[in-house]
């Protein structure tokens, strides 16, 4: 369906993308459930594997480091401030740039649930442009301020014509989407109808979306050979650049979950090509990527020129560590791209994999097609793997370990990992993005796979000496069965 950017909400990816966050098959059944319309969310009893898209939606806007974000919520809901605020002031420090973005919140107690607080949200904005002075100011919601009806919009439409900055309300209430990445949404809907203007101009300019930058040299370099520079979102970047978004050559995303909405809403409106393919992730992803942008900015010479290059000096090196993690086997728990676009680079590598836990999973994207990750495994992976959605809380998932034993689990969120380690198991944190971008991504990931299997005493010593919390009748049970059609 198309993005409409002529309302101020994203809406949840559960309505625009048929998101579900309960099921359990494989994935020959969940591709071919997404393509016939015939996929079912599945409800779950008792789920702690969530995140709030609020929290999300503030964070992304709170990594520009020129605005004020403000959000519309009791004290409870903006703790997470502090948090935000130190890890993109280091990153701008490792930058070398001012990062001066201000975090706040409004404080509603229970009158304001009683009697309304917008009065107290028009001064708290007015106060906030005087006082830090920002380059525009992003006013969230929250469930507290969605429940009781505050008309947040007005507020902000009236403050329009008194404020000199653009102002943009971020509806991403958290009771409203059990899919946190409707964050990433809310928070692209804020930019793309707040900030970004009409192009004035082509600039040799490509929009990265990524989270935080970790490979930003590499990639300048990388795409130096193509005579086009990167535009790092949202981290790091400034208000004066988010405007000029829409002049870019194309628009790439370092994770489909989270550029979706902003690449294919720049196409739409104004005609920037969002780069489709998979994720530059291993080598088929990685060249799959490049060439798809070769083709747009018109450097497919160029581009075969460098892969052919750097498929000589790495592709040797991959290949001596792939020989000894043929025939390990793992399982994965990620976000709904990454457990995926991982799972594929772990067959790129020989490694067999057992079990994809995802947070979540978009039936489609917005451009309307499932996710190209899921097409392509569907068409390439050598087997059939099982799948499950959402049922990554610590006893789920020590249930698919004890029940499969695989040798290494992987994951991109923290919390799970340690209680892997528990068992007995290999684990280790994918929390970099850029773990497996690229050449140079793909050996190193390979050699701290090899490093990770070889490197067993701790595991052992722990497992040993510790009891977990699970009988042997939990690890019996099959956890698809608790759960139920919505």
């Amino acid at each position: 369906m198309a993005i409409n950017l002529n309302i101020t909400s994203a809406g949840t990816r559960e309505s625009r993308l048929g998101s579900i966050t309960g099921y359990s098959g494989d994935l020959h059944d969940l591709v071919h459930k997404s393509k016939c319309g015939t996929l079912q969310e599945k409800e779950r009893c008792f789920s702690q594997s969530s995140s709030c898209d609020a929290g999300c939606a503030l964070a992304q806007l709170a990594s520009i480091r020129d605005v004020a974000v403000i959000n519309h919520a009791p004290s409870g809901c903006t703790a997470m401030s502090a948090n935000t605020i130190v890890h993109y002031t280091q990153l701008a420090a490792k930058r070398g740039v001012e990062y001066e973005t201000v975090f706040l919140g409004t404080d509603m107690d229970e009158s304001d649930t009683i009697f309304g607080a917008t009065a107290d949200l028009r001064q708290i904005i007015i106060e906030t442009y005087h006082r830090y002075h920002p380059k525009a100011i992003f006013v969230g919601t929250s469930c507290v301020s969605g429940i009781i009806g505050e008309d947040v919009d007005s507020v902000v439409a009236e403050l329009r014509a008194e404020l000199p900055v653009p102002l943009a309300p971020v509806h991403c209430e958290g009771f409203k989407s059990r899919v946190w990445a409707s964050g990433f949404d809310a928070a692209d809907h804020a930019v793309l109808t707040n900030i970004v203007k009409p192009p004035e101009r082509k600039t040799n300019i490509i929009n990265f979306k990524n989270f935080n930058e970790s490979a930003r040299q590499e990639i300048i370099d990388i795409f130096a050979n193509f005579d086009v520079a990167p535009f790092f979102l949202y981290a790091n970047s400034t208000v004066q650049e988010l405007s000029r978004l829409s002049e870019a050559l194309a628009t790439v995303s370092i994770c489909g979950t989270l550029g979706t909405y902003l690449g294919n809403g720049l196409e739409q409106e104004y005609g920037v090509p969002y780069i489709k393919s998979i994720n530059p992730l291993g080598i088929a992803g990685f060249e799959a990527w490049l060439r798809e942008i070769g083709l747009v900015i018109h450097k497919e010479a160029e581009v075969e020129a460098y892969i052919e290059r750097e498929r000589a000096f790495y592709l040797p090196k991959i290949e001596e560590v792939k020989q000894q993690l043929k025939g390990l086997r793992a399982v994965l728990g990620m976000g709904a791209s990454y457990a995926f676009q991982v799972s594929r680079v772990l067959q790129e590598l020989g490694l067999e994999v057992v079990w994809v836990a995802s947070w979540h999973y978009d039936t489609r994207y917005d451009n309307g097609e499932i996710p190209p990750h899921l097409e392509y495994l569907e068409q390439n992976s050598p087997y059939n793997f099982k799948v499950s959605v959402s049922d990554q809380q610590n006893f789920e998932i020590l249930n698919i370990l004890n029940r499969h034993k695989p040798d290494i689990y992987l994951a991109r969120h923290p919390g799970t990992t340690v209680w892997a380690i528990k068992q007995g198991i290999a684990a280790f944190f994918l929390g970099d993005e850029y773990k497996t971008f690229g050449y140079r991504g793909t050996l190193d990931f390979a050699n701290t796979i090899l490093d990770t299997i070889r490197n067993r005493s701790f595991e052992k010593n722990l497992a040993a000496r510790i009891t977990l919390p699970y009988t042997a009748w939990w690890y019996k049970q099959d956890t698809a069965a608790f759960l139920k059609e919505d």
